[in-house]
């Protein structure tokens, strides 16, 4: 939706007045309920030490990507709303402040807020409404496009504000246990969850041969911690953070190869 065109300050509206004071009225509510009511950091943490040995919540706590040529990682907005909801007393979200159809560009927040310290950490960004594909850039016009490609940027922006909000010692202790929950898997052994891998990976398409490039080694030297990384990949294809081709490159065919095709 277009933003509205902004109006004088000396001539703002009874209706945005009456919205700007609703607004200050539930801010200074919330902060003063959670003040009222602090978190108990002990039982936060042993909620959190439990949620984490989770592998319903590990499988889906880190997320894969590619930027520039490299592959980025780390813990997912899945991961920081759990920790965020655990942690208590916080509110979070994103919210589109204006979409130019024109220039192709949307005005983003995204924001978390400790309501207990009242302290906040938010940020405002440009999403261009285009999308990265393999022949290069896509321009974005249909509005589910533009909103999808909003809310995947968004979510990026939104995990950065959770993660810089909440106390470093948290998340870390979060992190770490998720990653030997990972490892660990689910209570099956580690070749049914070989076997597990590979058939879930062969429904979207990608090969035996291609998930022992990628490890960098036979499946029969595979161990927990590749099985746990092919999961992290598997689940940000799942999720639509990168293509198949993205984390799986199909192979290059040399010009000697199409020659010999030829002859």
């Amino acid at each position: 939706m277009n933003a509205p065109s902004p109006s004088p300050a000396s001539r703002i509206g009874q209706s945005t007045a009456i919205e700007m004071s609703r607004a200050e009225a539930e801010v200074k509510a919330a902060v003063f309920i959670a003040q009222q009511n602090p978190r108990n950091i002990e039982n936060a943490q042993n909620e959190m030490r439990f949620a984490c040995r989770q592998y319903a919540l590990a499988e889906k706590a880190f997320f894969s990507y590619p930027k520039a040529g490299e592959t980025v990682s780390g813990p997912s907005i899945h991961l920081a709303r759990e920790l965020a909801l655990i942690w208590g007393n916080v509110q979070h979200g994103t919210m589109e402040l204006s979409r130019d159809t024109v220039l192709g560009q949307s005005e983003i927040l995204a924001y978390a807020w400790d309501l207990q310290r009242n302290s906040r950490s938010s940020q405002i960004f440009i999403a261009p409404h285009v999308r990265d594909t393999r022949k290069g850039k896509k321009d974005l016009t249909d509005l589910r496009d533009v909103y999808e490609n909003n809310a995947n940027l968004g979510a990026r922006r939104l995990r950065e504000a959770i993660f810089a909000m909440l106390p470093a010692w948290y998340t870390a202790e979060a992190i770490t246990i998720c990653q030997e929950t990972l490892a660990k898997g689910d209570g099956t052994s580690l070749e049914q969850r070989i076997q597990q891998a590979i058939d879930g990976y062969k429904r979207v398409g990608v090969t035996v041969q291609q998930l022992e490039t990628k490890v960098g080694y036979p499946r029969a030297r595979w161990d927990e911690a590749d099985i746990a990384n092919l999961q992290v990949v598997f689940q940000s294809v799942a999720k639509g953070e990168m293509s198949r081709d993205e984390a799986f490159p199909p192979p290059r065919i040399t010009a000697a190869e199409i020659t010999g095709q030829q002859q």
